[in-house]
């Protein structure tokens, strides 16, 4: 990854229709995102040119705007496109993409009629999210001290910035306690997700995961279902609790920045880096590398 902050880089930014200089690419302090996190976002990644499942992240950008009650003036088509035009002008290859929409400066208040929507897409060479020694060792996570809401309090169906607060504060708790990522409860008390990754579990040569009722149900989490029945797996979609952790094998996170990475621990509970989830990572990395073809993202049947 590129040793320099966010804001002061040499590159371009596809931001409202155009290219624009990476660092001209700026919203105005009273940006209605800013102040009430009307803001959604999406973040794919690129290999070898091709960006993974690229359309099915920009109709969840479209839908996630459509969930917080703002309409973007783009079409699919047209978002992959920016993307495209994005990762070509950074004349990058491998890199992670970031489409981001907000609501402006247009009006200030909880109110927001009268702002319009913006849109850019920014760039960047982002290697392991977890380090290059996580698929190794497996990470270890300890339990969050927040939970993910119920369903009848927030927009969970959307990938929006405001979703992420308590992901950030468990994550900084996580580190500063000497681990690498939280497990995060529902509401409920059941087993939901990491920070920022959808989890799994291996029983006797079955796939467990958390059925996605509160939470995102990844496009990576869908590809890595696709991929476990492809080779014969059966994937139970399920509430889990805490409790059971004991009784699992191995576990594993799946998200497009984590893309597949092995548990070692969570809490007071330990995992095998196993043979089942080193297959899977290589089957992703098959699978977005392009040396596998015909298997798709398939939505949860149970969201």
């Amino acid at each position: 990854m590129i040793d320099a902050t966010f804001d002061d880089r040499d590159g371009f930014i596809w931001m409202d229709g155009a290219l624009k200089p990476w660092r001209e690419a700026n919203v105005h302090i009273l940006t209605h995102g800013l102040h009430y996190a009307s803001s959604v976002f999406e973040g794919a990644r690129a290999y070898g040119g091709h960006i993974y499942a690229l359309s099915a992240h920009s109709q969840r950008l479209i839908d996630s705007a459509k969930t917080m009650g703002f309409a973007l003036p783009y079409s699919v088509e047209e978002i992959d496109e920016a993307c495209r035009q994005t990762l070509a002008a950074n004349n990058l290859t491998n890199a992670y993409v970031r489409p981001v929409a907000w609501r402006g400066s247009e009006q200030m208040g909880v109110s927001a009629q009268r702002t319009k929507p913006h849109m850019a897409v920014a760039c960047w060479e982002w290697g392991a999210y977890f380090g290059p020694e996580a698929l190794k060792k497996g990470l270890r996570l300890n339990i969050a001290p927040w939970r993910k809401p119920a369903p009848y309090t927030v927009p969970v169906r959307a990938k929006a910035a405001g979703l992420y607060m308590t992901s950030t504060l468990s994550k900084h708790a996580a580190e500063d306690a000497g681990y690498n990522d939280a497990l995060m409860l529902d509401w409920r008390g059941q087993v939901a997700e990491a920070t920022g990754a959808n989890i799994f579990f291996f029983k006797d040569g079955t796939l467990h995961t958390p059925t996605p009722d509160c939470f995102l149900d990844g496009i990576t989490r869908r590809s890595v279902v696709a991929l476990a029945r492809r080779r014969g797996i059966d994937v139970i979609e399920r509430a889990i609790w805490p409790e059971e952790l004991a009784t699992f094998q191995e576990s594993f996170l799946t998200g497009s920045a984590a893309e597949v990475t092995p548990l070692a621990e969570i809490g007071p509970w330990n995992f095998q880096v196993g043979e089942a989830t080193l297959q899977l990572a290589q089957d992703y990395s098959d699978l977005v590398h392009g040396r596998i073809t015909g298997v798709v993202p398939v939505p949860s049947t149970q969201s």
